[in-house]
């Protein structure tokens, strides 16, 4: 009778180790994906060749967070261009009224790239051929996987897009 319940606590222990290791080699393989993410992220934010998909907006400070479904709503962003189709909310006061921007921008101004602690801060201006400029500022983060998009302009009240970056 001692021998097999000796035999059972190693068997017993033997599970535990095989778990145990098996448990630090998941551990391991998942943390090595997540910084091949981080590498892929931080590649298409340096290459300027990737598009944002809004899923969210949300007019600042306090608008309606509104659900964004069609797959249309983009906005592209090249090494030579930038395509926008995303909608907008305008207006100076209630009730304001949407609109879909929906452009290709030869060239943008003042394209920065600076690296933050969990991602990227990209910024850029264009007119959008209309005698208002629009900043364009994303948080992309490379850690998480997902982006913020602030579009503001002078006149009207920023509008905040939440969604994901993708390669083209």
């Amino acid at each position: 009778l001692a021998v097999s319940i000796n035999a059972m606590n190693d068997t017993k222990a033997d599970k535990q180790a095989e778990r145990a290791a098996q448990h630090e080699a998941r551990r391991q393989k998942r943390a090595e994906k997540l910084a091949q993410y981080e590498k892929f992220v931080d590649s298409l934010v340096l290459s300027h060749n990737y598009r944002f998909v809004p899923q969210t907006m949300q007019q600042l400070p306090a608008g309606i967070m509104r659900n964004l479904m069609n797959p249309s709503y983009d906005i592209t962003v090249w090494s030579d261009a930038v395509d926008v189709c995303i909608p907008y909310l305008k207006g100076y006061t209630p009730p304001y009224y949407p609109v879909v921007f929906n452009y290709v921008l030869p060239s943008v101004e003042g394209y920065t790239v600076e690296q933050i602690s969990d991602g990227w801060h990209v910024t850029f201006q264009s007119t959008m051929y209309s005698a208002t400029t629009y900043t364009f500022s994303f948080e992309i983060y490379s850690r998480y996987g997902g982006a913020t998009l602030t579009l503001s302009s002078p006149f009207y009240n920023s509008v905040q897009y939440t969604g994901n970056i993708f390669a083209l």
